[in-house]
């Protein structure tokens, strides 16, 4: 009878312990997160320039206006007239600042000026570097980017470098550049007012 209590007793004890050991809650391991890549500036190269995105919202609306803007940076490139123009308001109330100072009003004057211009250019290498997109409200938006241009000009070779705010604006269901500003890093230093040249 001893002998039977005292296995009775073992079992019971060993069968406590084991169930009290299934029963222990394993600490929960947490898992090891993905590290975040850090954001690199969108680039696109080609014999004909770069383009670096630095900064664009990424709602599906500023990458419609950054396509917009690709296709008239494209058709610089290419010296395609049809490919610069079809991005702009066709409207007089287009309005161009130029980097010579000038100013063009209205597609119909726009186009008749990239005609003349790129009937005489060619081996053209823009890059467009600093590209940022700001939204203005859902109908409107700003690009403004730096640039560095070499090209052929009747038959001489030039280079320039500047900045350069184009003005979207959504008309019907497209994205249109209705205003520009363009300024050079040199400019011509005859057209600038004393009011307004660098302080020695």
């Amino acid at each position: 009878m001893k002998k039977f209590l005292i296995i009775m007793l073992f079992v019971c004890s060993f069968a406590l312990i084991t169930n009290a050991q299934g029963n222990q809650t394993r600490p929960k391991v947490a898992p090891t997160p993905t590290p975040t890549p850090t954001p690199k500036p969108e680039t696109v190269d080609n014999s004909k320039g770069t383009t670096q995105v630095a900064y664009a919202p990424k709602d599906p609306v500023a990458k419609e206006v950054l396509a917009v803007f690709d296709k008239i940076i494209i058709g610089i490139r290419n010296v395609n007239v049809d490919a610069v123009t079809n991005g702009y308001w066709n409207s007089p109330q287009l309005t161009l600042y130029n980097y010579n100072g000038t100013v063009t009003r209205g597609w119909e004057q726009m186009r008749k000026n990239r005609e003349a211009s790129f009937a005489e250019t060619k081996d053209v290498v823009l890059d467009a570097r600093d590209v940022r997109v700001q939204m203005m409200g859902k109908d409107g938006a700003v690009v403004m980017y730096m640039w560095k241009l070499s090209q052929t000009f009747r038959d001489k070779p030039e280079t320039s470098t500047g900045r350069t705010t184009l003005v979207f604006r959504r008309v019907g269901k497209e994205w249109k550049v209705i205003q520009v500003h363009v300024s050079p890093d040199n400019p011509d230093k005859s057209r600038i007012p004393a009011s307004e040249e660098p302080k020695q």
